[in-house]
């Protein structure tokens, strides 16, 4: 048998700030029809000031590894937008303060693809046999990097963290990640973008600069056009057929993108698993989150067939498939 990573733990966290639509149509020109009626988002969560990504991070991590069953890793991924710094990266301070020693421990930035490259990236050490067993974290204090004003972005986003456990196993245990496709265009750069705060432009006197800019149609349109080719890619190398899917977990941006994805691939949409009406789009821990709350709510069980994809700025892009394992629960 080839050896693989092997899902063994789980575990999120959001903040406890809720932001309702009501709260935000109250100091800007929206409702919280509009919201609904076009993303499908009700709540979302916020950070406090003074609460990094660092910090979700580290309570995410701390509940997978509760949930695995062990407080050790060989390596720790960290998938982030928001990390805590420009420099240095944020993996290193969440491993020590999750107590894990010295261990190799890295960002990955792909935005709200950034969860699917951070498990292949995991996948990848196990593989080679750097590691046997890999802490994978999504975490965003993404609404750091919002204007509160802009009625275009302030109701999409949130924050919160998710995170696994992968050990070194074999293909044929269930959690074993199977079919892994990754992509981005950088031509599409501009279509999510911070435009101020890097190399190329490090300050700026307009301060709406320093937020995040999205053409929502444009990415919407690319958003379900590569999230359905990635699924079908992945599936094919998976041996699996989109009839053998009994959920698939995507992205949490916005419900339309979930049910046009879901209707490409001729998925039912009850297969499409969707919570992003009390949480937003969490970006790169949208996911891991995603996957918590559907284990939780006994929707995901043991056996499952289960389908992961995303799309984010870069452009980047990516879809993983896996066989549910029995996870104890929480």
């Amino acid at each position: 048998m080839n050896r693989a990573a092997v899902l063994t733990g789980l575990g999120s966290t959001v903040p406890d700030r809720v932001v309702t639509n009501a709260m935000l149509a109250a100091r800007m020109d929206t409702s919280d029809q509009w919201i609904t009626s076009r993303t499908g988002i009700r709540e979302r969560r916020v950070v406090e000031p003074g609460t990094a990504t660092s910090d979700l991070a580290t309570e995410a991590g701390r509940r997978a590894l509760k949930s695995a069953g062990v407080d050790t890793v060989d390596a720790l991924v960290l998938a982030t937008t928001t990390p805590d710094h420009t420099c240095p990266a944020t993996g290193p301070t969440v491993a020590d303060r999750l107590g894990l020693g010295t261990v190799p421990a890295y960002d990955v930035a792909a935005v709200c693809s950034g969860f699917l490259y951070a498990l292949a990236t995991a996948a990848g050490l196990i593989a080679l046999g750097t590691a046997d067993r890999v802490l994978v974290i999504g975490a965003e204090a993404f609404t750091t990097i919002i204007d509160p004003d802009d009625r275009t972005t302030a109701p999409i986003f949130g924050d919160g963290a998710g995170a696994v456990v992968l050990e070194a196993g074999d293909e044929s245990q269930r959690g074993a990640l199977l079919g892994f496709d990754l992509g981005s265009d950088g031509a599409l750069a501009d279509l999510i973008i911070v435009p101020a705060g890097g190399s190329r432009q490090k300050t700026s006197a307009d301060a709406g600069d320093h937020f995040m800019k999205m053409q929502g149609r444009t990415v919407f349109t690319n958003a379900v056009l590569r999230m359905a080719s990635s699924s079908r890619t992945a599936l094919a190398r998976t041996g699996w057929g989109p009839a053998d899917v009994d959920w698939l977990v995507g992205h949490q941006a916005n419900v339309r993108i979930l049910r046009a994805v879901a209707d490409e691939l001729g998925l039912p949409a009850e297969r499409a698993f969707v919570n992003l009406a009390k949480y937003g789009n969490t970006a790169a821990a949208s996911i891991p989150l995603a996957l918590d709350d559907a284990a939780s709510a006994g929707l995901i069980t043991a056996g499952d067939r289960v389908l992961l994809t995303a799309f984010g700025g870069g452009a980047s892009w990516g879809a993983v498939t896996l066989e549910w394992p029995d996870l104890p629960r929480n």
